[in-house]
């Protein structure tokens, strides 16, 4: 199946693990869309891949200038996309771009909705905000499936706001932030570190929180007996002063930089927890996502630390394991009482959870690509965690 995949960054390493699972699951994309970075590659996960134009982190403007060039452009890409079977759009803007083409290009086609955050202006009560969401579903309206990464989407802003299930009929999809691991699972959990203070915090992903660099830096600073605290990812330095200094200046705190899904079991085996908090959008998208670093830290064997009261804490305490605070004042409290028996525990916990609730696998590309192009679910046989026996998984 031909698939038309529009994307808001064609450098996100989350692109490139959508893209392998569609591939994964037998679909053939080609994948058009903007970047965050001065280059843009040539090809994604073996899919050809067509730059748009650069665009920027928290500049609105002229994210919404260049959505609308492309838009109005669209028809260039006729022979290109000619032959796809279904159009998929990662985020609002693009299904913006990506409706245009479907249209503009005569393809009639299915257009599906893949959203992983809710911006804080589609949540506000201003014209602004009740424009964006009239756009947004509008869209929608001309959309067969929407895909989130968190159920929270759904409770907290696509039933509510958007009336999806009610006034507005889509189809909905929950596919969650898992690690991919096509051929079998991959490295097992790691050891866990010797445990004891210093205990090493890692914070891993899409670095983009404020409070949380606080937090982290000023515990760092204050008890660095007590605690380090290792940044692995890429930081979006329009949210901090100077994300740099303050990292510089807190003792025992280092940013390690960029990574790949190669480097995961290094960078989680090397820390006794992993900082799941985000108070970016507090309240709002912050307290509904679950993000990346839950799966990865599950995967590896970090343990992670989040907010008892938000999505991300309550997945935890469904599956029984991890840290869960009321609030940021408790961490120190936490781990100064934190003993090498105590933590055990919590690696136990965690070691208990089936792989399956952090890692997908072929049969989960597979029922990702069935329910994009529209067909029905099939039932698939699954191994066990021990491989000792089969079961039916609808």
């Amino acid at each position: 199946m031909k698939l038309a995949y529009f994307v808001h960054d064609l450098a996100d390493p989350a692109v490139t693990r959508r893209v392998r699972m569609l591939k994964a699951g037998g679909a053939e994309p080609v994948v058009l869309g903007f970047r965050r970075t001065e280059t843009a590659p040539q090809e994604i996960a073996g899919a050809p891949a067509v730059d748009l134009g650069r665009t920027y982190d928290a500049r609105l403007g002229h994210r919404a200038k260049a959505t609308a060039l492309a838009a109005l452009s669209s028809g260039k890409w006729r022979s290109l996309l000619a032959g796809s079977q279904v159009v998929v759009a990662r985020t609002l803007e693009m299904l913006a771009v990506a409706d245009a083409a479907r249209r503009t290009c005569g393809l009639g086609v299915d257009l599906v909705y893949e959203c992983l955050d809710i911006h804080r202006l589609m949540l506000g009560h201003g014209a602004k905000s009740k424009a964006m969401r009239a756009v947004e579903r509008g869209l929608m309206r001309r959309a067969r499936l929407l895909i989130v990464s968190s159920p929270a989407f759904l409770d907290a802003y696509f039933r509510p706001y958007q009336g999806v299930g009610a006034s507005l009929p889509i189809q909905t999809l929950l596919v969650e932030n898992k690690v991919l691991e096509l051929g079998g699972p991959g490295a097992a959990k790691r050891p866990a570190r010797q445990a004891g203070p210093p205990w090493r915090i890692g914070w891993m992903g899409a670095i983009r929180c404020r409070k949380s660099l606080d937090i982290l830096t000023r515990l760092a600073a204050k008890r660095p007996d007590l605690v380090e605290v290792r940044i692995h990812g890429r930081p979006a330095y329009t949210e901090f002063d100077d994300f740099e200094a303050q990292v510089a200046a807190a003792p025992g705190v280092s940013f390690l930089g960029a990574y790949t899904a190669a480097d995961l079991p290094a960078i989680y085996g090397d820390v006794h927890f992993s900082w799941a908090v985000d108070y970016m959008e507090e309240g709002l998208n912050s307290s509904w996502l679950l993000p990346n670093r839950i799966y990865e830290s599950g995967r590896y064997g970090a343990v992670p630390i989040a907010l008892s009261g938000v999505q991300t804490g309550r997945w935890l305490a469904e599956r029984g394991f991890g840290v869960r605070l009321d609030g940021p004042d408790q961490l120190e409290t936490f781990l100064d009482r934190l003993t090498p028996e105590a933590y055990a525990q919590l690696r136990s916990e965690l070691d208990a959870v089936p792989l399956s609730a952090f890692s997908a696998d072929e049969d989960d590309c597979r029922r990702l690509v069935d329910a994009i192009a529209g067909r029905p679910a099939q039932p698939v046989l699954r191994t066990d965690e021990t491989g000792a026996k089969a079961k039916l998984v609808a």
